[in-house]
């Protein structure tokens, strides 16, 4: 059976050590007196909900997945999801980091960061529940009017109702300026909705008292297009004045989606006869109030993956430790047995090293991303924000397709640790690759986030946010690049700050020849984007090690830092030269290729 510890001194490492965020907090009036303690406290018994509830439920809620009743259109989830929902609800893990005014802890959203890691690796099936709650949340706290935020957010920051955000349709996958369901006008100001939508994770479940939907639909007069689409309000059961449960609403669960992985999950086909609904935000505005929801979501699949890439490393590494096969190839290292742990091997240690230094490198980047979005919605100063959701908008995408493709990457090479045993259900290892497998095309794929980054992030804006962080670079290089201890972290990283500016500029002018240029290059690009972010953290990570060990701190723990550090550093950050030489070999590869495309 597999285990799960959570990696709270690590936590405790990026938040206090590297990013040092509680000073970062001390400027929002909210979060003056937050400190470490109390973080920590918290996180520690978080932690116990992660391993000691629903991490008991991967496997078994993974083996009997969810059952849909075709005649009322209810859905059961495995044995005792609802029971760890009603223990995570009294235990008021919902309103963690919500807002006081409807019931939340107001703790800051980093705390929020660090909690939903841990349960994305007990149980991202189990998770996405609550999670994609969070995101309902988000968008009708900033769009919705007084009476329905009065209505809706008090019982959803509680947990008692939770949320889903009602997208795409058989027909349109991303595509979203193509659908068709409709909302026609009522004359009490209510709207009638009609259509279907398509894999809406946690979409049906018997968890919760009610669901609230939020639906994209086009009113009568919209105009074609993306620019054409509302955003609706659908519960699953009208809600009265007083704020009790009213009559079922049209809206219900057709089918279920039978999948690869997150079998845990409710992945529905969601359908829509007449259902009532309430308009957010401005007509045919919807999509403003949906990115709160989708880059909340973004941010979160990667935080899904981050989870993954730290459990499925736990348990590769405790198996190869234990796994005994072949000897060393340098001379018997366990002698008293017959044959050495796996360990010893180069390769295994690779494999491993592998999904510790993604697996930390990433917590760093989601931390980080954390406070920026703390910043954008509570920093007093207008700059603060403006600055730190420019810096949030060019790290989302790479948050969710690198921390993605490292998590399917890390749980491959996890599984693959414990050769034919990985691929049996019972290790968990097989598990870990199906469900990572999701990260990487929903919420956007990671092809559209790569363009995402290259066309809009960073050309958009004639790469002026990507200078931002170039400037974060910049300063630790001044800072270290004297010190010979810290030259094998701060030589590759100046290295590739300075030939992410000139290969940036070279495929932005080939783009405005032949805008397929830039479709070719985005995602080795992404990746090259991403290796300069992890390698920005990982020096830093380095520095405080360094610093430590100097000071003469004898804790093993940071020289684990550092040697994973220069693990990513040798073996993975070079990734970063021959993306950059397929990158450049253009579309013309790709795309004049029609007769063997034939």
């Amino acid at each position: 059976m597999p285990v799960y510890n959570p990696p709270l001194r690590d936590m405790q490492f990026v938040m206090h050590e590297v990013l040092k965020v509680t000073d970062d907090l001390k400027a929002i009036p909210a979060h003056a007196d937050i400190d470490a303690d109390t973080i920590n406290a918290v996180l520690e018994e978080g932690g116990k909900f992660a391993s000691q509830v629903i991490f008991p439920l991967n496997i078994s809620g993974d083996t009997e997945g969810c059952k849909l009743d075709q005649k009322t259109h209810e859905v059961t989830t495995p044995k005792g999801f609802k029971e760890a929902y009603k223990t995570y609800v009294d235990g008021g893990w919902a309103a963690l980091s919500c807002d006081p005014a409807f019931g939340g802890q107001g703790l800051p959203l980093v705390v929020n960061q660090c909690m939903y890691e841990m349960m994305n690796s007990a149980n991202q099936a189990w998770t996405m529940y609550p999670g994609l709650t969070h995101g309902a949340y988000a968008s009708l706290h900033t769009f919705g009017t007084d009476e329905q935020k009065a209505t809706y957010l008090h019982k959803m920051t509680s947990g008692e109702w939770t949320g889903t955000m009602c997208l795409t349709e058989p027909h349109c996958g991303t595509d979203l300026g193509l659908m068709r369901t409709k909302a026609e006008p009522q004359p009490d100001g209510t709207y009638k909705l009609t259509g279907n939508k398509i894999f809406i994770s946690a979409g049906e479940h018997d968890m919760a008292d009610n669901i609230i939907h939020l639906v994209l639909a086009r009113l009568p007069d919209a105009p074609p297009g993306i620019k054409g689409v509302s955003l609706f309000i659908v519960p699953k059961f009208n809600v009265n004045q007083d704020g009790t449960l009213g009559e079922r609403n049209g809206i219900y669960c057709g089918g279920l989606e039978h999948k690869m992985g997150i079998h845990g999950n409710a992945t529905a086909q969601i359908v829509m006869d007449g259902a009532i609904g309430t308009l957010v935000g401005q007509p045919n505005k919807g999509m403003q109030g949906m990115f709160v929801m989708m880059n909340a979501a973004r941010l979160g699949v990667g935080n899904q993956s981050l989870g993954l890439t730290e459990v499925a490393y736990q348990n590769a590494l405790a198996y190869a430790k234990d796994r005994i096969q072949m000897r060393s190839l340098t001379g018997p290292k366990a002698k008293d047995k017959p044959a050495d742990p796996i360990i010893v091997h180069p390769d295994v240690r690779r494999m491993l090293l592998t999904a510790k230094a993604y697996a930390e490198g990433g917590r760093a980047l989601a931390i980080f991303c954390s406070v920026l979005l703390e910043k954008v919605h509570n920093h007093p100063d207008e700059k603060v924000r403006k600055d730190s959701d420019d810096m949030l908008s060019l790290l989302t995408p790479i948050t969710k397709a690198f921390l993605t493709d490292n998590g399917f990457n890390a749980a491959t090479q996890c599984q693959q640790v414990f050769g034919g045993h990985g691929y049996i259900k019972e290790w968990g290892m097989e598990q870990f690759v199906r469900d990572a497998r999701i990260n990487m095309i929903y919420e956007g794929t990671n092809t559209i986030q790569s363009l995402d980054l290259l066309g809009r992030k960073v050309l958009g804006n004639n790469g002026a946010t990507l200078k931002k962080f170039g400037k974060l670079v910049g300063a630790l290089v001044m800072e270290e690049g004297v010190n010979e201890k810290m030259a094998e972290f701060i030589n590759p990283l100046a290295i590739l700050g300075e030939q992410i500016t000139k290969f940036t500029t070279e495929i932005g002018f080939k783009g405005l020849q032949n805008a397929d240029e830039v479709g070719a290059a985005a995602v080795d690009y992404l990746r090259v984007a991403g290796h300069l972010v992890f390698g920005y953290f990982w020096a830093r990570m380095a520095q405080v090690a360094l610093r430590e060990i100097a000071a003469g701190n004898t804790d093993p723990f940071y020289v684990a830092k550092l040697q994973t550090a220069r693990f990513y550093f040798a073996k993975l950050f070079p990734e970063t030269a021959t993306l950059m030489r397929t990158a450049r070999s253009g579309s013309k590869v790709l795309m004049d290729t029609d007769a063997a495309l034939a």
